[in-house]
């Protein structure tokens, strides 16, 4: 009799109550819409937000409206050195760098404390907290559109943002997410397709967000992106299955959660891991400081002269460089089939490299998407380096790890945001494009490490 009640006391209790015969449950194990939604707000956010910084900050300057008439003066040929109009595209630079700026001193502490927090008490907690912060960002911006209010309001959406986690906290979560459901054989390919959600995402944002803001102007594409990071919120909340097998009690507010990221790179679990770890996260700071800081140029410089491109072509070319997710986790699969993945990065960084020193060259419509044609490979590197990280450390650091890589993209950010943002009005007179002809010179660093 005291045997058997010995044993069931000793057995673990089961992760899920059993699912009744015809009703699976396999969509709750997917974390892809959750990528998707969020996604979506922030695609439809980004380049809407650096044209409407440009078009109340005009205003503000006595700059005309660059939709007032067919080309507001951008395709003369002295339009470049219009003094006001660089003196708008500087002071939209700026705002750019006060806004990151803000969001990465707050987020480098939350998405540390918190993605690590994650090992212990679940993933599901680490994705409502920053999902409910985003939809809390975009309803700010509303407000700012609404009432007209003043510009740096926009930063004080991000820093409430950032406070519990931003958008660096979701993908840190849902790659260790990835990491906990998935084998390691396929972990790269996971990772490359959670990946391509971010395009896919991206890439309808992008189409339909200038498309729409041209018809109708800014409020209802952001009702959207609030509608989708409210989405997010009530899925991560009431849809998705935990991932984290064994719980456990744990403090929020503790140093312990640092020193667990502290110690992932000090005193690894196999100490070779540690040159590893340092390398391929260096390799994943250039790669992701050029991609975020051309990212955060491109629109500039489509607004610009000569190519003084619409809302709709700027659409068009935000989907271009989205597309290069998708196309990318199918070249992925395929070099797969005969090339090992450290390969398949090397081919990614020369199609980067390609594509950016033909966009630095652009002065013409088919040029410029000629250059994110060429891009079609760039985002195979992130996954395979993603996927080597995760291999290294244990099940129960993923949390860490992943933070910390998000720690290191927030790092990117700021570096990305601070170098190209102030490269770009300082080398105006004499070559618009040079700093994406800079970002490609610097992707030669990773192309050696993983060489």
């Amino acid at each position: 009799i005291l045997r058997p009640s010995m044993a069931a006391m000793a057995a673990p209790p089961p992760a899920e109550p059993p699912v009744p015969p015809g009703r699976r449950r396999l969509s709750l194990l997917a974390v892809e819409p959750l990528v998707f939604l969020t996604t979506l707000s922030l695609g439809l956010q980004g380049p809407l937000a650096t044209q409407y910084l440009w078009d109340r900050l005009g205003a503000d300057l006595g700059y005309s409206d660059r939709n007032s008439t067919d080309s507001s003066g951008c395709g003369d040929d002295n339009a470049t050195a219009d003094p006001l109009r660089q003196e708008v595209e500087a002071l939209v630079s700026r705002w750019n760098l006060y806004i990151n700026l803000g969001s990465f001193f707050v987020s480098l502490f939350s998405v540390t404390l918190l993605g690590t927090w994650s090992d212990s008490v679940g993933r599901r907690p680490a994705l409502i907290l920053p999902t409910a912060g985003m939809a809390l960002q975009t309803a700010i911006y509303l407000l700012v559109m609404y009432l007209e209010l003043h510009v740096a309001f926009f930063l004080l959406g991000r820093i409430l943002s950032a406070l519990t986690g931003d958008y660096n906290l979701i993908l840190a979560s849902c790659f260790s997410y990835v990491a906990d459901t998935s084998e390691r054989r396929a972990r790269t390919f996971r990772v490359a397709i959670l990946e391509a959600c971010l395009g896919t995402a991206g890439m309808v944002a992008s189409i339909g967000g200038g498309q729409w803001r041209k018809a109708q102007g800014y409020i209802n594409p952001f009702w959207l992106a609030f509608a989708a990071s409210f989405a997010a919120t009530l899925y991560a909340a009431f849809f998705l299955r935990e991932s984290v097998k064994q719980k456990k009690a744990a403090k929020l507010l503790t140093l312990s959660h640092y020193k667990a990221v502290y110690r992932l790179y000090t005193t690894p679990e196999h100490p070779s891991s540690r040159w590893k770890l340092a390398l391929y996260s260096l390799a994943f700071f250039v790669i992701v400081t050029v991609h975020f800081g051309a990212k955060d140029l491109y629109v500039l410089y489509e607004l610009g002269f000569p190519l003084c491109w619409t809302s709709d072509l700027i659409g068009y070319g935000s989907a271009a460089s989205y597309l290069a997710y998708l196309s990318s986790v199918v070249g992925l699969r395929l070099l797969q089939l005969c090339l090992e993945d450290t390969w398949v990065a090397e081919m990614g960084l020369i199609s980067n490299i390609a594509g950016l020193v033909v966009i630095s060259l652009a002065t013409t419509t088919p040029l410029m998407f000629t250059g994110y044609g060429i891009l079609f490979l760039s985002m195979a590197p992130t996954p395979v380096i993603r996927s080597k990280l995760s291999k290294l450390v244990s099940e129960t650091e993923q949390g860490a790890l992943f933070a910390s890589v998000a720690c290191v993209q927030g790092l990117c950010s700021l570096v990305a945001t601070g170098v190209f943002n102030s490269l770009y009005p300082a080398t105006l007179h004499f070559m618009r494009g040079f700093p994406f002809l800079f970002g490609a010179v610097l992707l030669l660093i990773p192309a050696a490490i993983l060489g």
